[in-house]
């Protein structure tokens, strides 16, 4: 690779990032925590049950990758909650080597519950955001961090991060719908 930047240039980007980085993750460690906290959850146990709750079925591999943690730390946080009732461990017919994790019932409605109690008035990232999204209309995409972040981690990783994104989507939507239709069903019975 030929360097067509300057030894500042790098040291300053570098720079850039380190401190940015820290200082967001402080916010969205606090942030992540407040939120967290009720449920005795810390922040690696939460980060599992997101995603098993997503990838319905994913390898104690899948979960360091994606939630960017070693295996053996996966494997551990996933024993603690398997332990509290909220995953179940499983192999694969086909599939041996690796193990598996999936949500119990109890998993399940505690992720859930912790998706319904999401509260946006006291998240200092998303506050942050926000005149942001006055202005723009919409939420930064921070297209250039996620490029920055599939050039170290992959494409894979940004596939899974996908796909939970969407299926959080349609897990929201499809609750909306129910609460609406539970709404006009509430409505017509007082009619009556």
């Amino acid at each position: 690779m030929e360097n067509n930047f300057s030894k500042l240039d790098a040291l300053i980007f570098s720079q850039k990032i380190f401190q940015l980085g820290k200082a967001l993750w402080k916010s969205i460690e606090k942030d992540w925590q407040q939120w967290i906290k009720p449920y005795a959850l810390n922040i690696n146990e939460h980060h599992i049950l997101w995603i098993a709750y997503h990838l319905d079925g994913a390898s104690i591999s899948d979960v360091a990758k994606f939630g960017v943690m070693h295996v053996s730390t996966a494997f551990n946080f996933s024993k603690k909650l398997e332990e509290k009732g909220y995953l179940t461990f499983s192999k694969k017919v086909e599939d041996k080597r690796n193990t598996y994790i999936r949500l119990t019932e109890k998993g399940e409605k505690l992720v859930l519950e912790l998706l319904e109690n999401y509260d946006l008035s006291n998240q200092t990232v998303l506050l942050g955001a926000m005149p942001l999204k006055e202005i723009y209309g919409k939420f930064p995409d921070i297209l250039e961090l996620m490029a920055i972040v599939r050039n170290i981690y992959g494409d894979d990783f940004m596939e899974i991060f996908q796909k939970s994104f969407d299926h959080l989507e349609k897990v929201i939507q499809e609750d909306e719908q129910k609460q609406k239709k539970a709404l006009r069903n509430e409505n017509q019975e007082e009619v009556v």
